[in-house]
C-alpha cells in the first residue's frame, strides 16, 4: 500500500525514478531496499514489462514504468514511511484498490509473460480511455 506521494492509498509495486548515472536495475534494487527493507541482486532481477502511461489532463504525470520480477531476495518485507507491503494469492489480488491498468497487465506477468503496453487515462486521471498490450519475447 502506497502511503504517500503519487498513487497514495493504492496497492502498487515498489519503485521510483533512477538517480543520475544509475541503471534501471540498480534503481529497482535501491527502491526495493528503501521501500520494503528487502535486498535483491541484479542476477535475480528480470525485466518483464515496459509500460507507458499517459494522463490526458495531467501530462506532467506521463511516465514509462519498467517492471521487474525478483524471485530470490534477502529479508522480509517491512513497512516503511512510503509503503506497507502485503501479500496476496493471484486470485485474490485487490484490483479495486489499485490503478485501473493493473488488472490488464499484472495477471499476464504473473503467468510468465513479458509485455509492452500503453495506457491513456481520461479526465478523472483514474479511468482508462485507451490501452494497448503486446506480449514480447524479450525486453531491453
Amino acid at each position: 500500500m502506497k502511503k504517500r506521494g503519487f498513487g497514495e492509498g493504492k496497492f502498487n509495486g515498489f519503485g521510483g525514478k533512477p538517480k543520475e548515472n544509475e541503471s534501471l536495475k540498480d534503481a529497482a534494487l535501491r527502491e526495493l531496499l528503501e521501500e520494503a527493507c528487502v535486498k535483491g541482486s541484479k542476477e535475480h532481477l528480470e525485466k518483464v514489462g515496459a509500460l507507458s502511461f499517459f494522463f490526458s489532463q495531467k501530462p506532467e504525470w506521463n511516465q514509462q514504468v519498467h517492471v521487474f520480477v525478483l524471485k530470490e531476495w534477502e529479508g522480509n518485507p517491512e513497512e516503511t514511511e512510503e509503503m506497507a507491503p502485503a501479500w496476496f494469492h493471484h486470485e485474490k489480488i485487490p484490483f479495486d484498490k489499485m490503478w485501473q491498468d493493473d488488472q490488464h497487465w499484472l495477471p499476464r506477468i504473473l503467468n510468465g509473460k513479458k509485455l509492452e503496453a500503453e495506457f491513456t487515462f481520461g479526465g478523472d486521471n483514474e479511468s482508462i480511455i485507451k490501452h494497448q498490450i503486446s506480449e514480447v519475447g524479450q525486453l531491453n
